[in-house]
């Protein structure tokens, strides 16, 4: 089957390890560091166990990326969606039956977007389902959650002596891991949002996230031919929420908001001590 794998490393990557937290069970499974994560402004984002399940808190107008690493010794292909969206063709199909990120042994990619040709690709945002690709689209069944089903390749018991020939020998040379090179820089953070207003929290709590497409971003990828396993290695499902959500599901505690009026009649004139110097102005 055909699968892709990234010609340069602008923004993709994709890992998979054998210990990481995969489908619903009494309770996830331990993630080891750098299997797959959820990326902003290039910083792993805090997972949280609830109910059998890893979230992780959206972050509303933010791009994110997907990290994953393989931590087999053979050539692994993973079905990577967002939303239920195929990354590389946005189908909605099984994970056998997807098109793959191809992955080499031990090696760690970054999938920063939704990829739209051979060579671009759109990166994923935090936004709220109105303004989601999947409603675009009109397949907003899935929305809230990210999947990475890993496939090992199967690997001949063999040994062949001959030097490959033909169209084999084309397979392998397509199929080699390209030299090293770094991600591309992730996007600089936007400045975070202050603590939000009553009428504005109230609002939130009825927006729940989903992903965009956002700004266009260089993604070379060729194509690769792998022969799989039947039965996927493992898998990974991870459900995100903006923050009200995770508060009403227990999963992080209420941010108890600030009263201003009583923050300034509580306010005095003169503190004892000398004027400090701000950390910037030093």
């Amino acid at each position: 089957m055909i699968h892709y794998r990234f010609g340069r490393l602008i923004a993709a990557s994709l890992t998979l390890a054998a210990g990481l937290g995969a489908v619903i069970s009494a309770s996830p499974a331990p993630h080891p560091a750098g299997t797959v994560d959820i990326l902003v402004g290039g910083a792993a984002q805090p997972r949280y166990p609830h109910d059998g399940r890893w979230y992780v808190e959206a972050r509303k107008g933010r791009e994110y990326a997907i990290k994953l690493h393989n931590p087999y010794d053979v050539r692994v292909a993973v079905a990577l969606s967002v939303d239920g969206l195929n990354t590389i063709d946005a189908r909605e199909t099984t994970a056998m039956g997807a098109r793959k990120w191809v992955l080499g042994p031990h090696e760690t990619v970054t999938i920063s977007g939704w990829q739209t040709s051979q060579s671009e690709a759109r990166r994923f945002e935090f936004t709220t389902e109105a303004r989601s690709y999947g409603q675009a689209l009109g397949k907003t069944v899935n929305l809230g959650v990210i999947s990475a089903v890993f496939f090992r390749e199967r690997v001949s018991t063999h040994v062949f002596n001959a030097a490959p020939s033909g169209r084999d020998a084309s397979r392998r040379a397509q199929a080699a891991p390209p030299s090293a090179s770094a991600p591309g820089a992730p996007a600089p953070a936007e400045q975070e949002a202050g603590a939000a207003s009553p009428k504005a929290e109230s609002r939130s709590k009825d927006e729940y996230a989903a992903t965009g497409m956002g700004r266009q971003t260089d993604h070379a990828v060729t194509q690769v031919w792998l022969d799989l396993e039947d039965s996927p290695a493992h898998t990974v499902n991870i459900r995100y929420e903006f923050r009200p959500q995770l508060v009403s599901l227990g999963i992080l505690p209420p941010v108890h908001a600030v009263d201003p009026l009583g923050r300034r009649e509580r306010a005095r004139g003169f503190e004892p001590g000398f004027s400090p110097v701000p950390q910037n102005l030093r």
